[in-house]
């Protein structure tokens, strides 16, 4: 009964669209950027890493340390966005699984949620786009292929409970984290460290993508689809029963991975609810 009134109260309080539009089109164009600068980096560290002619893949014979390197990289990349101003002002979802659990725990109004979703998938394009503007044909070579995520050696059904599993553990932690007085701060350190571990660990099974607008940045420059709904929906449902958990447990009091800034919040924010404990 409770989910429901508030299911009903986000609805009856949701922006019009192009209210929402006017009020927060610079949230909107921070998400495609940040996500846009992930595939930037993803996309170098693939060619620095995997590509025959790179010094530093030479230097690296075992793709598994390739693999740490790569994820150390990436969480590095994830944890500085987050602490971007950009990423301060906007949350840094940078994911659209990540935006929908959001939403449906009454943290984003729709149509936020959607110019946010729409953001991603513009952004992870363009930041492939880029990529291959500036560094041309070794990111097209096979062995990085855009940084493209495809199922590994063991198969479809595994790359779906991979990205099931590792979607729902990031989420949940970061949630864990963030709500919390002790932890709040820690929230993007959490989540970059999951990135580079699962980078490290379960890329060989699925790619690692955790991110429906990475995986489609990626696969339409190199034209390689396979499997494309694992990636639109096993994220989402991980994440979703994450959220599902958490709400049971506890209560969510923002949608942003990092809140201790001076960034405007345009989410249904309780932050100072958290201040308030800390302060205690």
């Amino acid at each position: 009964m409770q989910a429901a009134k508030s299911s009903e109260t986000i609805q009856a309080h949701d922006r019009p669209m192009l209210e929402a539009l006017a009020a927060h089109w610079p949230e909107y164009l921070m998400e495609a950027a940040n996500l846009g600068l992930f595939m930037i980096s993803a996309c170098i560290f693939g060619v620095l890493l995997d590509h025959p002619m790179s010094p530093l893949q030479q230097a690296i014979e075992s793709p598994g340390s390739r693999r740490i390197v790569g994820g150390l990289a990436m969480g590095l990349t994830a944890i500085a966005i987050i602490h971007s101003p950009w990423g301060q002002r906007s949350g840094a979802h940078m994911n659209p699984a990540v935006t929908l659990s959001f939403y449906v725990l009454g943290k984003i109004e729709r149509w936020d949620a959607l110019f946010y979703a729409a953001a991603q998938f513009l952004g992870g394009l363009l930041g492939v786009g880029l990529a291959d503007l500036f560094i041309g044909f070794p990111l097209r070579h096979t062995s990085v292929n855009y940084v493209a995520t495809v199922p590994g050696e063991k198969g479809i059904f595994a790359a779906f409970v991979a990205e099931l599993l590792i979607s729902f553990l990031l989420l949940y932690v970061v949630l864990n984290a963030s709500n919390r007085p002790r932890w709040a701060r820690l929230a993007p350190f959490f989540a970059g460290a999951m990135v580079a571990l699962f980078i490290s660990v379960e890329a060989p099974v699925s790619g690692m993508s955790m991110n429906p607008a990475r995986t489609f940045g990626s696969s339409v420059f190199a034209s390689d689809f396979t499997a494309l709904w694992v990636y639109f929906t096993a994220p989402p449902l991980g994440m979703l029963l994450a959220a599902a958990l958490y709400r049971s447990q506890g209560q969510v009091l923002c949608a942003k991975f990092h809140h201790h800034n001076g960034q405007r919040c345009i989410f249904r924010c309780r932050f100072h609810e958290l201040e308030e404990q800390q302060s205690d």
